[in-house]
């Protein structure tokens, strides 16, 4: 017997008059009922039950009070049955389906996906994370890269982003999370978000739109104020404003183009302060160069920054 003919002979079991039902055993997939009722079987099944079956209200009575003595824990109640409709309804509130999707992107590739609760997630390059959802939560794990968050509002089912050591807790906004080499960096665009450690302590800092934060040694920074509203990464542009030359080397690197090597720790370090395109690594980071002592070397596999000689 398949999986719909079992849950149709249940809702069967479930719905007959007569006296005898209340001895008999439960068939085999009454006790599955609770757990599959956003089952798409069980939605089938009983929308061909309700297709033959007119029920007064009456009967409807009838077979609630049945049902309450009924082997199998109130089956005739959890398959709802609508009072005054005379038909059966698929109106009770669904646990939402388990759902868990992986996500990744190459160097240079710019995706956009939507996720099941209609959340809308831009993925810059070279980024990586799992969207996991259940019945209380939203969780996404990011392993690397950057993404910009818009989500869909859900009040009893907040969305979590965990990048690195840090976490995001949110039920509705609009966010970018940015795993960098020496920290994780959140920027807020609608709404607010709480933003710290993996288990949340007085030591979280709440976010509002319009202002930004990082995440590192255990401890989130206090926000400051960012303009949100010019081109970012999605159009080829970063704000370099509480950046190091290290971490404006990993955000071409998720570009397409020739690959640049990791500075040396003492060019790493250099803070940044300006608004740049990001379209071209090689010119980029040789006007840079000249402003801070290093030059730009073309190299087989790639750029290399080298400290430039007095």
């Amino acid at each position: 017997m398949s999986r719909r003919e079992a849950l149709r002979e249940a809702a069967h079991w479930a719905m007959r008059e007569d006296e005898a039902v209340l001895a008999e055993a439960p068939p085999s997939a009454a006790a599955d009922i609770q757990r599959v009722l956003d089952d798409p079987a069980l939605t089938a099944a009983l929308s061909e039950i309700a297709a033959s079956s007119r029920l007064s209200d009456e009967e409807v009575r009838r077979m609630r009070a049945r049902g309450k003595r009924a082997a199998g824990a109130g089956i005739v109640t959890m398959l709802g049955l609508a009072v005054g409709l005379g038909t059966w309804q698929t109106s009770l509130p669904q646990t939402p389906a388990a759902v868990n999707q992986h996500f990744e992107t190459g160097r240079g590739e710019y995706r956009v996906v939507a996720l099941a609760d209609g959340t809308k997630v831009e993925l810059n390059g070279a980024t990586s994370l799992d969207v996991t959802f259940d019945g209380g939560l939203r969780t996404v794990a990011m392993k690397r890269g950057e993404a910009r968050f818009d989500v869909a509002h859900e009040p009893n089912r907040p969305f979590v982003v965990r990048a690195g050591d840090s976490t995001t807790r949110v039920l509705g906004t609009a966010f970018s999370v940015d795993i960098a080499s020496q920290a994780v960096k959140l920027a807020v665009y609608r709404g607010r978000v709480r933003f710290g450690g993996e288990a949340g302590s007085a030591r979280d800092v709440v976010v509002p739109a319009g202002w930004r934060s990082s995440f590192a040694h255990g401890a989130a920074t206090h926000p400051t104020r960012f303009d949100g509203v010019p081109q970012d990464w999605r159009r080829s542009w970063i704000d370099t404003d509480n950046m190091v030359l290290g971490d404006l080397v990993e955000e071409l690197n998720r570009r397409a183009g020739p690959a640049v090597a990791a500075p040396p720790p003492h060019l790493a370090e250099l803070p940044l302060s300006g608004r740049f395109k990001l379209n071209d690594a090689e010119g980029l980071l040789g006007a840079i160069g000249e402003i801070c002592g290093f030059r730009v070397a073309r190299e087989e596999d790639g750029l290399r920054l080298v400290t430039a000689q007095p």
